[in-house]
């Protein structure tokens, strides 16, 4: 099955958003590349192999203004060279309200983001 083929199972909508950021954990700070971002995680692109234990928990700090940024706790659901897949485990109250603004102008269609929010909270509950 070639990648192409391989049906696309995200719940959430991606919005292609290249962006400069952070990746830290406790030990290390890791300039990155937003490749994509949705309300559940992003796909982000650093300079090396991303060698992280796929168990540890990071940060990412997408800063998008002087006064606006967005902090997610992440974890890593796939690794392909530089290339990485992480799901957010924890986003507090301000940062997830900057980044459903943000899906929302890139989108352009509010219910599909209301759908994008309403499947995000039957997960949590």
């Amino acid at each position: 099955m070639t990648i192409e083929n391989i049906p696309d199972k995200r719940q959430f909508h991606r919005i292609f958003y290249h962006a400069l950021a952070t990746i830290s954990n406790k030990d290390s700070i890791y300039p990155c590349e937003i490749i994509d971002l949705s309300l559940k995680g992003c796909l982000v692109k650093f300079k090396e192999p991303w060698t992280e234990d796929p168990e540890t928990l990071v940060t990412l700090n997408l800063q998008l203004s002087d006064e606006i940024s967005i902090k997610m706790e992440l974890s890593s659901v796939h690794t392909l060279n530089h290339e990485v897949g992480f799901r957010c485990v924890h986003i507090d109250i301000d940062s997830i309200s900057q980044l459903r603004r943000l899906v929302e102008l890139n989108l352009g269609d509010s219910d599909v983001l209301e759908r994008d929010l309403q499947s995000l909270s039957a997960k949590v509950v």
